[in-house]
């Protein structure tokens, strides 16, 4: 059996141009794509591209007036936080229209499914102002 490597590479190409088309198609119905985080009181807010670039970062005052250190941890902790649901969002937008190949290439790069209760159980979260006696 000969095989035409023009026409199966035409065909190729094809298809990739319409899974292009069609992630295009639905990453601007849904928006765009990230991941947010933020601290139980609402002090630190982060939010992330997929991948983990910081995007946006909200501090408030009671935040920054306690413990450096402690909140470079919180922060990290959070980006994390943010990274997952990230790749959770990318995926959730993505998987439908690339099918199950596509799925499992999105887990390969780490773009894998969260449950986001599990997501925020997850982790110890410091209190950025444990230091000063549990004040607010």
């Amino acid at each position: 059996m000969e095989i035409d490597i023009d026409h199966e590479l035409a065909a190729l190409d094809r298809k990739v141009a319409q899974a292009d088309e069609q992630a295009r198609t639905q990453v601007a119905r849904v928006g765009r794509v990230t991941g947010k985080a933020s601290s139980p009181d609402g002090g630190i807010e982060v939010v992330v591209a997929p991948g983990g670039l910081l995007t946006g970062l909200r501090l408030s005052p009671a935040a920054v007036s306690g413990d450096m250190e402690t909140l470079a941890r919180n922060i990290t902790s959070l980006v994390d936080r943010a990274t997952r649901r990230a790749g959770s969002n990318m995926h959730k937008t993505l998987s439908p229209v690339l099918g199950e190949r596509g799925e499992k290439h999105l887990e390969s790069l780490g773009y894998v499914p969260v449950d986001d209760e599990e997501d925020a159980a997850e982790g110890d979260f410091s209190d950025p102002l444990k230091h000063l006696g549990g004040r607010r």
